[in-house]
């Protein structure tokens, strides 16, 4: 049955930094499992409730998946998926956690207690995830993901990619999806880059905070974005 990173892609979860030329499976007759040209058969204990079927296939529940995803990607990018996975009410973390305690000793979950520990399920996409993986590996302080900013009258005005309310600054993610994927009727991208200019300038006129932007190719250098970061914060 399709499992790992297989799986994941039928949850239409992001594989960020993920060969896709494999095709993972996991034996139900838990027989020893063999590499051929393109597929990877992996031996394992399936519990029945980690069994689901989707579009007709049968693959690895959400829960199972995301544990399985941490054991052949790396953590940044399983962290991706993970997220994903919880963003999406696929699974939880609860549930997560309690199939993990039946595999800790699993020699390949070395960093799935890691991801967990970092997993969020308000992390809303790769860029996100990424970018809360950067501050987490270089030591930024912890930035509260999508924060609610309300009006005077308790009305939400904005979700915040990630905010320090205390250090009164907050950072924004603009990748491509924020101007193009979610256009309204009618608007063109010039349309889409303005209202998030109000956005932003109405967020400031309510908090009086200040707003740091990143895009793609600042998380490609961590280093020089994290310091970046540190300046910003002060």
């Amino acid at each position: 049955m399709l499992s790992h990173t297989a799986a994941a892609a039928e949850y239409d979860a992001p594989l960020w930094d993920v060969p896709t030329d494999i095709v993972h499976v996991t034996r139900r007759d838990r027989k020893a499992g063999r590499n051929e040209a393109g597929v990877r058969q992996h031996q394992g204990l399936l519990l029945a409730e980690d069994v689901v079927t989707r579009a007709g296939v049968d693959v690895t529940c959400a829960t199972r998946t995301a544990i399985d995803v941490t054991t052949v990607a790396g953590t940044e990018s399983a962290l991706c998926v993970v997220n994903h996975l919880l963003h999406e009410r696929h699974t939880d973390l609860i549930a997560i956690r309690r199939r993990y305690e039946a595999m800790v000793h699993d020699p390949y979950t070395l960093r799935t207690d890691l991801v967990l520990r970092l997993a969020d399920p308000r992390v809303e996409s790769i860029g996100e995830s990424r970018t809360a993986f950067l501050m987490w590996q270089q030591g930024i302080p912890y930035a509260e993901p999508q924060f609610v900013i309300t009006d005077e009258l308790g009305r939400e005005i904005a979700r915040l990619d990630f905010a320090w309310p205390r250090r009164g600054c907050w950072l924004e993610f603009d990748g491509k999806q924020k101007y193009v994927k979610f256009l309204r009727e009618g608007e063109s991208v010039t349309d889409a880059v303005l209202r998030e200019k109000q956005r932003e300038d109405l967020i400031r006129e309510v908090t009086g905070w200040r707003c740091l932007r990143i895009t793609w190719a600042d998380l490609a250098n961590p280093e020089r974005l994290a310091a970046r970061i540190r300046r910003f914060l002060g």
